[in-house]
């Protein structure tokens, strides 16, 4: 699988698990350690566990069973982080999202998609 198709799946699986303010960022001009990033926020912490499950076992029973080669964080912290290599998703809570702004850290990366 494509980092790119990787990428939209794992945005689809967002979006229909209800995930909030969705953004896929394009890295490949910006960095060398992964080409995208997904970052999206979750109302309640019930919410950011049940993201990180649906988006593990959704590209798990994806062709290539694709496994996550690291999970950082835990929904209690309000950020949890999952590691494809080449896609890297950033489930937050809002508190933790305003925290961070990973968005304005990586201004310089393309904006692929951004779903409210």
């Amino acid at each position: 699988m494509e980092s790119r198709e990787l990428a939209n799946r794992i945005t689809e699986i967002i979006v229909d698990r209800q995930g909030e303010d969705i953004v896929l960022l394009d890295l490949t001009e910006v960095t060398t350690f992964t080409d995208y990033f997904v970052i999206c926020t979750a109302g309640s912490r019930r919410q950011l566990d049940a993201l990180q499950n649906a988006i593990r076992e959704g590209v798990k029973q994806s062709e290539q069973r694709l496994v996550a080669l690291n999970v950082e964080g835990d929904p209690e912290s309000g950020w949890v982080l999952v590691d494809y290599n080449s896609v890297i998703i950033h489930l937050f809570s809002d508190e933790m999202r305003k925290f961070y702004r990973l968005e304005e850290l990586w201004s310089n990366a393309r904006t692929i998609a951004r779903i409210q």
